[in-house]
């Protein structure tokens, strides 16, 4: 049993068409309403139209990303309550027009963050990439948060200065408007008075507090998921570690089980991503894998490769420091024994050759997906056949 390709569209003004994604090979596509303000309800006519210009193109819409949660859901206050209300809703109305998977994350104003989102690579290839000084210097002396300096070593903010003197203003101006970079299928960038101000709504919510506000969002609404027959897949933090002051409590492999456990159901399950939780050395994604199999209901296989200093960027789909050779095995192996098809996506593809001069969401370029999707289905085509052939000999 093979993964259900899949590539992310943004919608109609995404540069990768539908046409694309389809010559692509993918059967299914991963989409959500980017159109409808965070914290209403998706209603019915609108998913049942995206669904449809999705079949017309000859494809299925499989998992819904994201179906994104409020930051008064995260902060559990404003008008929480009517959000989770009208999340609710946005599920009865997904589940009645046949989706599946939902996938979402709990990261606090942020999504995933880069300080470079054209990074040049040796093939001239670019890349998305977070160099860690940078990053200091752009929260201590760009945007200048109040208390940041509590957050770093006294080497690192020294560090951090010693980069603002050897950068040139365009280059620390490019730095200060990646990291300001809005959320996926948006062209838009925060203020930094928006950001300063978001920063400020979680002043009293630490790490504890943010994973309660979790648990009891999950309480809310994995029984109504699961009674829907929905599968419900939280994303991990990206980069998984605390930023800007924020906490993080999707990071390891610890939170991931107190996520599960929280409200066991077959409805609460996650979005595997190898190159999020591959960031962190100390997270053993095979043994994710081995032991939280059962629970994975959304795949995204990527791969970053990362040094020392906390610096990384997007490397090859088969060529970070993911082995993606027993990665995708053990996914193989799990599908089997579920007796399942997992979707997955090639993820943050390197723009390259006629995407160089197009204007792209950073990281979502064709080409660079495609060839990524290649890799992934070659190797998963020729783990499959032998897999098979090993059982057969044995048997």
């Amino acid at each position: 049993m093979l993964m259900h390709e899949t590539m992310r569209w943004f919608g109609s003004t995404d540069a990768v068409s539908l046409e694309d994604i389809r010559q692509a090979g993918c059967a299914g596509v991963v989409t959500a309403l980017h159109q409808v303000p965070v914290g209403e309800v998706w209603p019915v006519e609108e998913i049942e139209k995206r669904k449809s210009v999705i079949e017309a193109a000859g494809m299925t819409w499989t998992v819904v990303e994201s179906l994104p949660l409020s930051e008064d859901i995260k902060r559990r206050g404003g008008d929480y309550h009517i959000h989770i209300a009208n999340y609710k809703e946005s599920l009865v109305n997904l589940a009645q027009c046949g989706l599946k998977v939902i996938t979402y994350n709990f990261m606090p104003v942020l999504d995933w963050v880069r300080t470079d989102i054209n990074h040049t690579l040796p093939t001239g290839s670019k890349a998305l990439y977070f160099e860690r000084l940078a990053f200091v210097a752009f929260d201590l002396y760009m945007l200048k948060r109040p208390g940041a300096e509590t957050d770093y070593t006294a080497t690192e903010m020294q560090a951090a200065g010693e980069w603002m003197n050897s950068h040139t203003e365009a280059e620390k101006q490019q730095v200060f408007l990646n990291a300001l970079l809005g959320l996926p299928g948006t062209s838009g960038r925060f203020t930094p008075e928006e950001i300063l101000a978001a920063l400020a709504t979680y002043k009293d919510i630490d790490a504890a507090t943010l994973r309660g506000n979790l648990f009891y969002f999950l309480g809310e609404i994995i029984p109504l998921a699961e009674k829907l027959g929905l599968k419900m897949a939280i994303h991990p933090d990206d980069p998984p570690y605390p930023v800007l002051g924020l906490p993080r409590v999707v990071s390891a492999e610890e939170d991931l089980e107190a996520i599960i456990r929280s409200v066991p159901s077959p409805a609460n399950g996650l979005c595997y991503c190898t190159g999020s939780l591959g960031i962190r050395p100390d997270n053993d994604l095979l043994g994710i894998i081995e032991r939280l199999g059962e629970h994975i209901h959304f795949l995204h296989l990527r791969n970053t490769k990362r040094d020392e200093n906390g610096n990384f960027f997007e490397a090859d789909h088969l060529g970070g420091d993911a082995d993606m050779f027993k990665i995708v095995q053990a996914l193989l192996l799990v599908m089997g024994r579920r007796d399942v098809s997992l979707p997955v996506r090639p993820d943050h593809g390197h723009q390259m050759l006629d995407d160089l001069h197009k204007t792209t969401y950073p990281g979502y370029s064709g080409i660079g997906r495609l060839k990524g999707l290649a890799e992934l289905r070659g190797l998963q085509y020729g783990l499959s056949r032998f897999m098979d052939q090993s059982q057969v000999l044995s048997s």
